[in-house]
């Protein structure tokens, strides 16, 4: 038998769909409970993200999706040049490169370090230089 629904809801809504009760009619159990009830944490970071500015952002970006006449094949795109982000960029690419700048720059600096030492171990230059 189909599980009886809350009194007072309409069949077709999504509270009346969740809304199922257990044999027992006076024990009622939303199926999601925790995505109802917002916790300390996820309210902070909504007041995060309304202080910082990313909810007007989006709701924006998503505005002007909404209304563009002709829908972009690639949404996520449309919302990425909207933000702002560079596109026709390989971000890995970058990742990669910046990493190996790095261990270039490390190499670098030990080899200063070490060519100032023999300077100053020959007496061609003071820790002062």
């Amino acid at each position: 038998t189909l599980p009886s629904l809350r009194p007072g809801l309409p069949l077709g809504t999504l509270k009346a769909r969740e809304a199922c009760l257990d044999p027992a009619p006076q024990l009622w159990v939303p199926r999601r409970p925790h995505s109802r009830v917002p916790t300390k944490k996820k309210e902070e970071f909504r007041r995060y993200l309304e202080r910082s500015g990313v909810i007007d952002a989006l709701t924006k970006v998503l505005v002007g999706l909404y209304e563009e006449p002709e829908k972009p094949a690639n949404a996520l795109d449309f919302i990425k040049m909207t933000l702002g982000a560079p596109t026709g960029v390989d971000v890995d690419a970058l990742k990669d490169e910046n990493s190996q700048l790095r261990s270039k720059t490390n190499e670098l600096e030990t080899q200063l370090a070490e060519a100032k030492q023999k300077l100053e171990e020959s007496g061609l230059i003071t820790k002062e230089d």
